[in-house]
């Protein structure tokens, strides 16, 4: 039988590359995507569909979770909240969404046990990230304790994070050498047309590919 994982995929680009990386180790792969009520929830759900079709998925699953727009405190899923165009910010900023990582790998181990799958992929990226908590490794780490420690006995689910350590520019040299279809993936926190260009994700994916020496093949406004 196949080895099988559960990859994460938001539609971003670090997602796609961690997904494309599972693929290539071998592994058979069952597609899941949340919807959280984020500001670009339709066009990430658009790239999660082309990215999932890239990476050969032989199972989607696309979950809402509405309650994050009820609790809001994050400027990706509460309209009142601005998001930041001015730079890059000191600690956690506004656009983190409460433990949104913690809720996304308790949903994919319940998804990962149902289909007997052996590992989970998650894009996080520790070094070069937007300074969330939910991205660092040794938090994964524990996470992977307890999935474990809450499944059933023989359920034994291993977290893979292969960009936990990079930097932007290497994930865009590494997701250009495996043929990852960067044209599907989408990065903006506040437009779904054509990316804003000056939001944290767009600064640090622009820089990402500056420093690759690489033309970023989506639109800036």
């Amino acid at each position: 039988m196949k080895k099988r994982c559960v990859c994460i995929i938001s539609g971003g680009m670090d997602s796609a590359l961690s997904a494309k990386i599972a693929q290539n180790e071998g592994y058979e792969i069952i597609a899941l995507h949340f919807n959280y009520g984020q500001r670009t929830e339709h066009k990430e759900m658009e790239c999660f569909r082309k990215v999932a079709v890239s990476v050969g998925a032989v199972k989607s699953y696309e979950i809402d979770l509405p309650f994050f727009e009820h609790i809001g405190a994050s400027a990706l899923t509460d309209k009142s909240i601005e998001v930041p165009t001015g730079g890059i910010e000191e600690g956690v900023p506004v656009t983190y969404v409460p433990f949104r990582n913690g809720i996304f790998l308790s949903i994919s181990a319940a998804v990962a046990e149902k289909h007997g799958a052996e590992a989970l992929f998650i894009g996080v990226v520790e070094e070069d990230s937007s300074g969330y908590p939910d991205c660092r490794e040794s938090y994964i780490e524990q996470m992977q304790k307890a999935i474990n420690l809450g499944t059933k006995d023989e359920t034994n689910i291993s977290i893979k994070m292969p960009l936990v350590a990079l930097k932007k520019s290497q994930i865009v040299q590494k997701a250009l050498e495996l043929g990852v279809p960067l044209e599907y993936t989408w990065s903006c926190y506040k437009e779904e047309e054509k990316a804003c260009g000056v939001c944290d994700s767009c600064r640090l994916r622009l820089k990402g590919f500056s420093e690759a020496e690489a033309v970023d093949p989506i639109e800036y406004v």
